[in-house]
């Protein structure tokens, strides 16, 4: 029988969404083993994301094991993948999609994030839901949060915010959807490329017998359409963690429709634009929307962050 190895970070999360690959993997007949492990993003837990770097840092240790033919796929949050893999890399499978939205999480079930007149203290450390908070919500102070969810919200319960602001996927699959206060519509807050779904990646040396049962038991053809196109808008972009950028699309019979953007640090400018196109034309649909939003403001808004990065990285230095 096939034996499909399987790499994970070791965050409840990231397990819980390797054994859910690795039951679907089990019901078409296929064994499977798992290795786990921690990543640098894992590690580094007093800097956001945007500051360590974005190139890799949730997957380069994972994908030295498929390198070396340690495992065959490691399963990934679409969201933490980078725009353009690492030669000999490839995406062979996306999952079923949860809801992509942005939830609000907290004990205080009266929190209320319209009400300007009370501070609101929201813990996040990224960069799209900080700008965007800014944009929509001035009055909202962000403090910065890094960790896995029962981290985050431990940190919540001793005091460091009132709230956390999170993707929804991960509170339902954590279990804490008691304690979502705030659902943010995705016409507002739009989700990063990729969140909500699960990503499956392989050294282009895997053995194609093995690439073939793994691709057709796990992808969704619907799901590999809409990040298809999302991931080509981010690559236009040449984004990852460290820019404040968004996208999501979807399926409205054969038409694909994707919307997106970026926004400047401050939330002063969000630049949103509509693409559609056929399912078969999906990259060059998210293609068309990077090159539409570079062409409109958002070269410009791309220089300020590369100054305010290199800035903040002397101040750091010195």
């Amino acid at each position: 029988m096939t034996t499909i190895s399987i790499g994970s970070r070791k965050s409840k999360l990231a397990m819980w969404q390797t054994d859910t690959v690795a039951a679907m993997l089990a019901g078409s007949g296929l064994q499977t083993r798992i290795s786990s492990m921690e990543t640098r993003g894992d590690k580094i837990l007093n800097v956001s994301i945007a500051k360590i770097g974005s190139k890799g840092v949730f997957t380069e240790e994972l994908e030295e094991e498929l390198r070396n033919g340690n495992t065959d796929i490691a399963v990934h949050s679409a969201k933490d993948m980078q725009s353009i893999l690492p030669d000999g890399f490839e995406l062979i499978a996306f999952t079923d999609r949860e809801k992509p939205n942005d939830v609000l999480l907290s004990r205080n079930t009266a929190i209320d994030i319209t009400d300007s007149s009370k501070t609101l203290r929201v813990g996040t450390s990224s960069v799209r839901r900080i700008a965007l908070l800014k944009h929509f919500y001035p009055h909202v102070q962000t403090v910065e949060m890094r960790g896995n969810l029962q981290t985050r919200i431990q940190k919540m319960d001793d005091g460091a915010c009132d709230a956390l602001m999170l993707a929804y996927a991960g509170v339902k699959r954590m279990e804490y959807e008691d304690m979502i206060v705030k659902v943010f519509s995705e016409e507002e807050f739009i989700p990063p490329v990729g969140q909500g779904c699960i990503a499956i990646e392989s050294a282009e040396t895997l053995d194609p017998g093995k690439r073939a049962k793994i691709r057709e038991c796990l992808n969704n053809p619907a799901s590999e359409a809409c990040l298809l196109a999302e991931r080509a808008f981010l690559r236009v972009m040449e984004g990852g963690c460290s820019i404040p950028a968004f996208g999501l699309a979807v399926l409205d019979g054969g038409e694909l429709i994707l919307r997106g953007g970026l926004a400047s640090l401050d939330g002063q400018t969000v630049l949103v634009k509509t693409e559609k196109g056929s399912q078969e034309e999906a990259d060059g649909v998210g293609q068309r929307l990077g090159r539409y939003i570079l062409e409109n403001g958002g070269r410009e808004i791309l220089a300020d962050i590369a100054r305010s990065q290199e800035g903040a990285e002397q101040k750091q230095q010195g």
